[in-house]
């Protein structure tokens, strides 16, 4: 009976502290360079190749996009530097993150214009968190799919969310739900800065 009280005892604590261990792993984000120099993020690290990228406090950050106008000079230069309109970035980094320079959606895609990890050295962002690297890079990007679909805004669009080639393939905007919906409300909130 003593021996299965200790039992219980060494499962309970166990179970503890796998609980403590995954909850704070859960918050942190790891990285590793591959030999061919691509970067790879996880929140659950499978290998010691992995480093800590970035911790997060378990005190929740104030919600993201509270103060919209806070990256209007990294957008403005952005724009300026690719011939984009400032309205369009602007709409694009609120549909893409909210403006938050931390945001990590559920594909692993990385900060304000929500980069993929595979896609930063190609786009020369050191940082993906932070907001320079991040802006000037999908910036770079997003005018890249604007000249490749020769300046046809919806297709350029739906390119940055689905990737060129699914563009290329329907020649249109690819009848995906999410690409739809991502087009539709860039242009909506392209309009919305125009305005204010």
């Amino acid at each position: 009976m003593k021996k299965r009280k200790e039992q219980w005892t060494l499962v309970t604590i166990f179970v503890g502290v796998t609980v403590f261990v995954t909850a704070s792993v859960s918050a942190d984000i790891y990285v590793y360079k591959d030999g061919s120099g691509v970067l790879h993020f996880t929140n659950t690290p499978t290998s010691l190749k992995y480093a800590s990228f970035m911790s997060e406090s378990v005190t929740p950050r104030p919600r993201a996009g509270t103060n919209e106008a806070g990256y209007d000079d990294v957008i403005a230069e952005a724009a300026r530097r690719n011939g984009i309109s400032f309205h369009l970035l602007k709409a694009m980094i609120r549909v893409e993150s909210y403006f938050d320079p931390y945001a990590v959606s559920k594909k692993g895609a990385l900060g304000l214009m929500q980069i993929m990890p595979g896609n930063l050295r190609l786009l020369n962002i050191d940082d993906p968190f932070d907001p320079w690297d991040n802006v000037m890079g999908g910036a770079g990007y997003f005018k890249a799919m604007l000249e490749r679909f020769n300046g046809r805004l919806e297709l350029a669009l739906a390119a940055y969310n689905a990737g060129p080639t699914v563009v290329e393939r329907y020649n249109t905007v690819p009848p995906y739900p999410e690409t739809r919906d991502y087009v539709r409300k860039v242009l909506r909130f392209t309009d919305y800065y125009k305005n204010i």
